[in-house]
């Protein structure tokens, strides 16, 4: 976005738009109080509406901090130096122009920029939090598109191959250097975002159109895969199972097997539904549109050391999940969520907490 124009309004601009577009990833730092902590507080608070114009305030006061900095050397250089009255100054001791409205601009749009882009895929966001706390998410983007990043990646380097190319032959070198790869990018970001769009309708109404489970659907949802703009997975949920589905768009086939593609839907032990009371289930059903909540039995959590029940007292696990991340969308073929997106809790007499954990991580 700086290279594709807004370079040109104002010093700074790519530094502050960089700066603002990654700066709701912070609430990382919640991780270090836990993965559940982690998974409550990310694409929080900072990602929300009501964030964006104070995410953009703070970057340009961290701007402005950094103009003073360059300033204050440019002027220490300059009193070593001794120039002709009304001499031109070299590039790199001119004064920067900084056009302060312009720069706060430029951080609002690129901290909006990155709510939308994580909108567009299955984890989503929640723009309107803490006054609607709904989940948000496109779903026709996959959460780390390959061929996104070939676009941003051409548009970053194309330029400076050209400008070792240009500094070969003795070329002038550009003010304003890229501007018209940065447009490419933001362009086929666009196109892409329509194709992928599109196909995921298209998708939806095949499956609206055709019959594939057995039993009534209350919801379905469709999640993309990498590269292929044409496969889609889908999930059907019915009253008693959930049925997922292989969609291609570009032929209108649908692929689903009721022996291999029903999930029976987990009894609500009394073990589960204490589980569901803990931090780790309040924190997971809170965020987990497609959550899974089933009793394990005895099953140690990678990690985390099993309770000491003593006596006639027993203890259980229980695995929360969700069904939009577990589906073989890598060439390993997995087709549980990610670890990282997985918690376990202990429960001891079906009533007691006896520890929580994500992605083999105890939350103390």
């Amino acid at each position: 976005m700086g290279r594709a124009g807004l370079n040109r309004k104002t010093a700074y601009a790519t530094l502050a738009a960089t700066l603002a577009a990654e700066a709701a990833d912070l609430d990382i730092v919640w991780a270090l109080r836990g993965p559940v902590e982690g998974l409550k507080h990310h694409r929080g608070i900072t990602h929300t509406l009501i964030a964006v114009p104070v995410v953009a305030g703070v970057v340009v006061g961290a701007v402005w901090l950094i103009h003073r900095w360059n300033e204050k050397r440019r002027q220490r250089k300059l009193g070593t130096l001794n120039f002709s009255p009304g001499a031109p100054l070299p590039p790199r001791l001119q004064p920067r122009h900084v056009h302060w409205g312009w720069l706060y601009l430029t951080c609002f749009i690129a901290a909006l920029s990155h709510i939308l882009l994580d909108w567009t895929n299955s984890y989503g966001v929640r723009p309107f939090f803490p006054f609607n706390p709904r989940w948000y998410s496109g779903s026709f983007m996959f959460i780390a598109e390959p061929v996104l990043w070939g676009l941003f990646f051409l548009a970053s380097v194309m330029p400076w191959l050209f400008g070792l190319t240009d500094r070969e032959i003795g070329a002038r070198r550009a003010k304003f250097r890229g501007r018209g790869w940065a447009i490419f990018a933001l362009a086929g970001m666009a196109a892409l975002w329509a194709w992928r769009w599109t196909e995921h309708g298209q998708a939806g109404a095949l499956l609206n159109n055709t019959q594939v489970a057995s039993a009534p659907v209350t919801r379905m949802a469709v999640e993309p895969y990498p590269f292929n703009p044409f496969r889609w997975h889908a999930i059907l949920e019915t009253a008693r199972f959930y049925q997922t589905a292989e969609v291609n768009t570009s032929s209108g086939a649908i692929d689903s097997d009721p022996q291999t593609d029903v999930l029976f839907k987990a009894d609500n032990t009394p073990a589960v539904e204490a589980a569901k009371r803990t931090f780790l289930g309040h924190v997971y059903l809170d965020w987990g549109t497609w959550a899974m909540v089933r009793d394990v039995g005895q099953e140690p959590i990678e990690g985390v050391e099993p309770p000491h029940a003593t006596g006639n007292r027993t203890w259980t696990t229980v695995e929360f999940s969700d069904l939009r991340f577990a589906y073989a969308f890598t060439r390993s073929g997995r087709s549980r969520p990610p670890a990282g997106l997985t918690g376990w809790v202990y429960i001891i007499d079906n009533h007691e907490d006896g520890g929580e954990a994500m992605g083999g991580r105890e939350q103390k």
